[in-house]
């Protein structure tokens, strides 16, 4: 395995353990001083693993599928689109119950076998259009009209 391919079955090991609820695996994957940056939010590492607990029990059967990804020394970029079910509360918006297709981009630095930093964009919008009226309503007026920040998450042993 050439540096270039061990860089990005790394990088992607995090997105496959997210997706398989290993939380375990996650957090070896991740470097202590690990950051978070994406649609306007910012995580700690505890607090990253936080958030996708939460996704994870408001979006069932999550699988994602890696449309382009690569790699560029210490980073990674992945172009990905996670395809699950809507069954609980997510960013405030009640569970839909629907099929929810979200596309998004990210870059994941890597070093020593550990994401240390990402940088996520994913289409917020898109998918809170396909969670239904309610979800997108509720999400342009906390967020658009009044500006509330939700809290950060709080990560589960």
């Amino acid at each position: 395995m050439t540096p270039d391919e061990k860089t990005k079955a790394d990088a992607l090991a995090v997105s496959l353990a997210i997706q398989n609820d290993d939380w375990a695996a996650l957090d070896g994957l991740l470097a202590p001083g690990f950051t978070y940056s994406g649609d306007g939010m910012e995580f700690s590492r505890d607090e990253y693993i936080g958030f996708m607990q939460g996704m994870k029990d408001a979006f069932k059967g999550m699988k994602m599928e890696f449309r382009h990804v690569q790699v560029d020394g210490e980073f990674v970029t992945i172009d990905f689109i996670s395809r699950a079910k809507n069954t609980g509360k997510f960013m405030g918006a009640p569970a839909s119950r629907k099929d929810i297709e979200v596309r998004g981009m990210l870059i994941r630095q890597m070093r020593d076998g550990r994401a240390v930093q990402e940088w996520q964009t994913t289409d917020l919008m898109g998918m809170m259009t396909q969670m239904g009226f309610k979800a997108l309503f509720g999400y342009a007026i906390a967020v658009g009209l009044f500006g509330i920040k939700p809290k950060k998450p709080v990560r589960r042993m």
